[in-house]
């Protein structure tokens, strides 16, 4: 089945996703604030290229966003050679980009207004998911739009669920985030002690990974943590920004994220470093700091 989709927002994961759309078959066309990324994606895959968001999206029956936060979120969307000027009635909108909540929310209502469905649709699996087409999408919206949209997600996910009204797709990813935190603090502590002690440490790893302290996290990061190699995907910027929004969302929920909370004034620390573009387990390089 080959649709049109337009893709907003050429970085680091939606350069590869969008890729995966056009090898899948379907008639995509791509637009990013820098062009030049939009150019060197029409060198790579089959497509059109669109000068604004409001250009991109005009024929598409599934418009795809990938940006960086709220505001980028609100600028393709909105205004005048934006999205929702420009878009069909009975489009549906599938946002991956990391936001809060609220502007979830936001957005879906004004869309509806327009008879465009909007999905929120984080992800995870950073950009090495992304690249091979790995990715696990959380979503937020309607049963009937998910169940539109999913067979055309598939050509880059491994998973996606919806899991509840708009909103839920940006909370789960907030879990996401949450848990990531508290396992990479837990193993750049561990590798800290395990170096300190004496030990070594990779074949430490190599017994305990084969019991109940293993994770992806060790089981991907260590080797390279232990190298002070810190160039893998996820930048300490971005989970400060996701943090942020995850420490925001707690105090209107009335949660107590005391471990993330102290996770990320230590990622506050790595940045002081000059880490901001080391990856989160950049962590250990705090300790080694200290």
């Amino acid at each position: 089945m080959t649709i049109n989709v337009a893709f907003i927002g050429l970085g680091v994961m939606g350069f590869p996703m969008a890729g995966h759309l056009a090898n899948a078959g379907h008639n995509v066309t791509v637009y990013n604030r820098t062009q030049s990324k939009a150019q060197s994606w029409m060198t790579s895959y089959q497509g059109e290229m669109a000068q604004t968001p409001g250009s991109a999206v005009k024929n598409a029956d599934i418009i795809f966003i990938c940006v960086g936060n709220d505001d980028d979120l609100r600028s393709v969307i909105l205004g005048e050679r934006g999205i929702l000027a420009c878009a069909k009635n009975g489009a549906i909108i599938v946002d991956h980009t990391t936001a809060s909540a609220n502007v979830a929310r936001e957005l879906a209502e004004l869309c509806q207004v327009k008879e465009i469905d909007f999905l929120d649709a984080p992800i995870s699996g950073g950009q090495a998911g992304a690249e091979k087409g790995q990715l696990t999408v959380m979503l937020g919206g309607q049963q009937a739009s998910y169940v539109r949209v999913q067979p055309i997600i598939d050509a880059y996910a491994k998973f996606s669920q919806l899991l509840g009204p708009v909103g839920s797709g940006q909370l789960a990813k907030m879990m996401n985030q949450i848990c990531i935190a508290g396992v990479v603090q837990g193993l750049a502590e561990a590798l800290h002690f395990g170096q300190n002690a004496g030990l070594d440490c990779s074949a430490v790893i190599d017994v305990i990974s084969q019991g109940a302290a293993q994770s992806w996290q060790m089981e991907n990061r260590s080797s390279t943590m232990l190298k002070g190699q810190y160039d893998f995907g996820f930048a300490v910027d971005w989970m400060r920004k996701d943090l942020g929004i995850a420490l925001d969302e707690a105090r209107k929920n009335g949660s107590t994220l005391a471990l993330t909370a102290l996770v990320d004034q230590f990622y506050a620390d790595v940045q002081r470093q000059g880490g901001n573009r080391f990856d989160t387990s950049s962590l250990l390089a705090r300790l080694h700091h200290s």
